[in-house]
């Protein structure tokens, strides 16, 4: 096969096989039933109707469905409504390539952290379903320069979400990079001008954004395909904690002795706290992040040890500081920097901040069993811890807080995403 053969891959749009409705019936042991009914989604594209480019990856069949029809409620929970549609009814207003199955689950999943924060002005950008950058601001503009620059090379070709209508000033910021996806409640004048200039950015509107909040304590049915054809159902992740009077200070009982963080955390450590334990809620697990002053510093995600993925969040953060601090001065990523004294410049820096991770917030989506997880962190200068908590060894990290003069709480509830 030809280099041509392989770049046209991408360019392939696959036959769409799958039928237009789809119910899903859920039997009690009476046969009394209840059934969700969905409806294939797709766009009208230079007068041609069209469903999703591919899957996951090009020679894969996809469809995307939304729920338009019944209800469901096993036990004492209910699911989302029909109707309320955010990511599985988007409305498309440029598509040089209409989406993919990953473009998608890509705006879905920055959605899942957004409808967290709406508060104030936030961007969420994604790259492979996780979280790259993610930061508030006091306007659109600077939380989502302060998104990109928190990961700038993970954020090429990510997904781009934005809780506010996306103004002209932040259309400038996002067309200085490539992007896959911009999605916004709504786009202001003279804004789709200017993405109009880029061929292949998927640009998305969702009406329903405005009421994202309403959605923070919504569940639905999330379904996992086994090999054999067989499913796992199960109803969707909802953060518990969700303010920072949520959050409860660290303290356990072991061997008859009371251990207790003694610091307690001051307000913008709670708010960082919270802050990183909603990002946390879109981040594959196992995963370590750092937060500061509502910024993402460093993510780490999809590891099988905690120290493992401390110390990648940790190397992260050094690494993105050294290349937003190269661009900042020399508008040129740190890994093309030839001058040696100009990299021992900016690597100083780095190193005289601890990666920025000084004075930072860790976030952990499940308990440390040993102190080494929380150490890495604590050894950068982080000042806040915010985990689940429900180790045998609770007792130790605590103790580790105490000896750096770091505050904990604990959240009291595990955020695994699979």
């Amino acid at each position: 096969m030809s280099t041509t053969d392989l770049k046209a891959a991408y360019r392939t749009i696959m036959d769409d096989h799958f039928p237009p409705r789809m119910e899903i019936c859920f039997i009690e042991a009476d046969d009394s039933r209840q059934t969700l009914c969905y409806e294939k989604g797709t766009w009208t594209i230079d007068g041609v109707e069209k469903g999703l480019r591919y899957g996951e990856n090009p020679g894969q069949e996809a469809a995307l469905y939304r729920l338009v029809n019944g209800n469901l409620t096993l036990g004492d929970v209910s699911a989302i409504q029909s109707g309320r549609y955010l990511a599985s009814n988007v409305e498309l207003l440029q598509s040089g390539k209409h989406p993919g199955k990953t473009n998608i689950t890509d705006a879905d999943n920055a959605l899942n952290i957004l409808r967290y924060l709406m508060d104030t002005p936030c961007a969420v950008i994604v790259k492979h379903n996780n979280p790259c950058g993610v930061a508030k601001g006091t306007s659109l503009a600077e939380a989502y320069n302060k998104a990109n620059m928190a990961d700038r090379l993970a954020a090429f070709g990510g997904a781009i979400a934005l809780n506010r209508p996306c103004d002209i000033e932040t259309a400038k910021l996002i067309a200085e990079n490539y992007a896959e996806v911009v999605v916004a409640p709504e786009f202001e004048a003279g804004v789709m001008d200017l993405f109009g200039q880029k061929k292949n950015l998927r640009v998305m509107r969702i009406d329903n954004m405005a009421r994202l909040q309403e959605f923070a304590a919504t569940r639905f049915v999330d379904f996992k395909s086994l090999i054999d054809g067989g499913l796992v159902a199960q109803w969707s992740f909802q953060p518990q904690a969700r303010r920072p009077s949520d959050l409860m200070l660290a303290a356990v009982e072991y061997k008859g002795q009371t251990y207790q963080v003694q610091r307690e955390p001051t307000e913008q450590e709670r708010d960082d706290m919270i802050f990183g334990w909603l990002v946390e809620a879109g981040v594959t697990s196992n995963s370590v992040l750092y937060i500061k002053n509502g910024v993402t510093v460093g993510i780490g995600t999809g590891e099988q040890d905690r120290v493992g993925v401390a110390q990648i969040a940790r190397d992260k953060a050094y690494t993105k500081l050294a290349d937003r601090i190269c661009w900042e001065q020399h508008s040129i990523p740190f890994n093309n920097l030839e001058d040696a004294a100009a990299r021992a410049v900016i690597l100083d820096a780095v190193k005289a901040q601890n990666g920025g991770l000084t004075g930072s917030c860790m976030v952990s989506d499940a308990f440390f069993p040993f102190r080494d997880g929380i150490e890495v962190g604590l050894k950068e200068g982080v000042t806040a811890v915010v985990q689940p908590g429900g180790s045998l060894r609770d007792y130790e990290v605590i103790e580790a807080c105490n000896e750096y003069n770091a505050a904990m709480c604990f959240t009291a509830q595990r955020s695994f995403k699979h």
